[in-house]
């Protein structure tokens, strides 16, 4: 029992002794007094700045400091949070403190370095603790890193736009040329530094990427059942050899498929049905297609998922599909009556001198043709598609992003159609889910944003801000038309990406602009420009290549004789519907 008792004085012993080990840890030693000093940095858009080097200096000299309250190790130097935020915590003498007051001191690339002083009567004394909240503002300072990333990103954005290298292998070299960059002249020399792998991890929006790969699931279901080519069948039914007619409601249900679905898919399945009508009425299946194609990129416009431009607008900005549908649905309705206008203007001789000899029989041979190869699955694809749009409309309710519900519709419609065994798994995956356009999105976020850390994106802003002197409706027009011009000779992806912190910037600063205008303006631009040229958007790339394909080409400045007007005239409307209802 002796034993016992005093084995358990001896662990009561030690115990004491720890405790006493640690409060002597814990307190601050006679004369020092614990510095907490917070704020936060930014740039003069007064946008946070992350990554940003921040030290201490007590009287000239480095004092060493824990990240926060709860931080244990002794640093020399931190860097900021993404939302520009820092937070020390450093025991310093109380007499130099309230004496001299402290330094601190903010480097980062492509930014002036900045030596803020904390004045003693700046600081908030509370027992043994002193208190300061100090927020900084760093101004742009053009280093090395900047002119390299600008010509990195310049030399990408023409390999992109002209084609002149798989556009996913220039944005993963271009990617992968600044991170280069970073990690081997950066850590020599800061002026280096373009973009860290954090921040290039941080860049790349998943909202976007989730989007794309769950809508890619359900139509990659969904035209197995054969319901496109369907449509199209139906369309020539209900025209019954009238052309013009026939050309409406293609044109129709075009626009409206390509604003629910992905309109380089519905083009892809129509083009050949539609190749097939038109020679069976004696015509160049192009009096069809060109048409189509204006009406799938108008159409796209008008919803959250129509159109990548408006993925990433909406993405960016937190606009939700029903924000899309409201205020772009008006202008897109305005512009498909003028298209029917215009192709009965432009192909009107040519619709007139279409053969139809035997209207029924060629009916009959497109039902036995084309007819829905599997009910059940379309049924089954229609109602997850109708709950997934349900759920875009009810985001105000539900706060759900759009990728959720996207990727909830695309598994569950795969999982059926796997279990039900409708498809092939390794079919879909490899052949429907596009992984090199996802990989390309993924790979032109790292590119911008490696531009936006550098300022390049910051100074365009100021210089459009400058342009537009603050005038709403000139900033207006000066994004729509440079967006419909920009998107008609080259990718509007990748413009669009890199409008977006510019957009953002000149809606906070230009009066009137909170009303999302701006945003309209880019989304009107970006979409509607792809119009102009045969190279503006995929969609138009898509289906001139399988007319081609066919027989049936069409030169450049063919296809922009016909094109290019009718967007400019879209876009004059646009520019019209903006001024009056903003």
């Amino acid at each position: 029992m002796k034993r016992k008792g005093l084995s358990v004085l001896l662990l009561l012993g030690l115990l004491f002794w720890f405790a006493q080990g640690l409060a002597a840890e814990s307190e601050i030693e006679p004369g020092f007094i614990k510095l907490h000093l917070s704020g936060r940095v930014l740039d003069n858009h007064k946008e946070p700045v992350d990554e940003a080097e921040v030290r201490l200096l007590l009287a000239g000299k480095p004092v060493s400091f824990r990240k926060g309250a709860h931080g244990h190790q002794e640093l020399d130097t931190l860097k900021t949070e993404a939302d520009g935020s820092f937070q020390v915590v450093a025991e310093v003498p109380e007499g130099l403190l309230k004496k001299e007051g402290v330094e601190i001191e903010i480097y980062k690339t492509n930014f002036k370095p900045v030596t803020m002083k904390v004045y003693p009567e700046d600081l908030a004394f509370h027992g043994e603790d002193a208190f300061a909240v100090k927020n900084v503002i760093l101004e742009r300072h053009l280093d090395p890193s900047f002119w390299i990333a600008t010509v990195i990103f310049v030399l990408a954005y023409i390999l992109i736009s002209f084609e002149l290298l798989h556009r996913t292998v220039a944005a993963m070299l271009g990617a992968a040329i600044m991170l280069l960059v970073t990690y081997t002249l950066g850590v020599f020399d800061p002026a280096f530094h373009i973009i860290s792998y954090e921040r290039a991890i941080r860049a790349i929006d998943m909202n976007v990427i989730l989007l794309l790969m769950g809508m890619m699931l359900i139509i990659g279901v969904l035209k197995r059942t054969g319901v496109f080519q369907w449509c199209a069948y139906k369309s020539y039914q209900l025209a019954r050899g009238n052309v013009f007619l026939l050309c409406v409601i293609l044109c129709s249900f075009t626009a409206v498929a390509s604003a629910f679905l992905d309109n380089v898919t519905t083009m892809l399945l129509l083009t050949p049905v539609t190749i097939e009508i038109a020679l069976s009425l004696g015509l160049s299946p192009l009096v069809l297609l060109v048409p189509e194609i204006l009406a799938s990129n108008v159409g796209g416009t008008a919803t959250l998922i129509g159109d990548p431009p408006n993925i990433m607008i909406g993405s960016y900005t937190g606009l939700t599909f029903m924000d899309f549908v409201k205020n772009l649905t008006p202008v897109v309705l305005i512009s498909m009556v003028v298209l029917f206008v215009y192709s009965k203007m432009i192909y009107g001789r040519d619709y007139a001198r279409a053969r139809v000899e035997d209207v029924e029989g060629f009916i009959a041979r497109l039902r036995e043709e084309y007819q829905i190869t599997d009910g059940t699955l379309l049924a089954v694809g229609l109602i997850i598609m109708a709950i997934v749009i349900f759920f875009f409309v009810t985001h105000g309710i539900f706060h759900m992003e759009v990728s959720v519900a996207a990727l909830f519709g695309g598994s569950l419609l795969f999982t059926y159609a796997l279990v039900t065994k409708k498809v092939d798994l390794l079919e879909v995956v490899e052949k429907d889910i596009e992984w090199t356009t996802l990989l390309f999105f993924m790979f032109l976020f790292i590119l911008v944003g490696a531009v936006e850390e550098v300022g390049l994106l910051a100074i365009i802003a100021d210089k459009v801000h400058e342009l537009s002197q603050g005038s709403l409706t000139v900033a207006i027009c000066l994004i729509l038309w440079v967006a419909a011009i920009m998107s008609a000779f080259v990718d509007n992806i990748p413009f669009t990406a890199t409008m977006l912190p510019i957009v953002a910037y000149l809606s906070r600063v230009i009066p009137g602009a909170e009303s999302n205008v701006l945003w309209w303006a880019l989304a009107l631009g970006a979409c509607f420009g792809g119009n102009g040229t045969m190279i503006g958007a995929s969609a138009n790339v898509v289906t001139l290549g399988i007319a081609e394909a066919a027989g049936h080409r069409i030169k450049f400045f063919e296809f922009m004789k016909v094109a290019f007007p009718y967007m400019v005239l879209s876009v004059a409307i646009a520019n019209v519907w903006l001024l009056i209802f903003y």
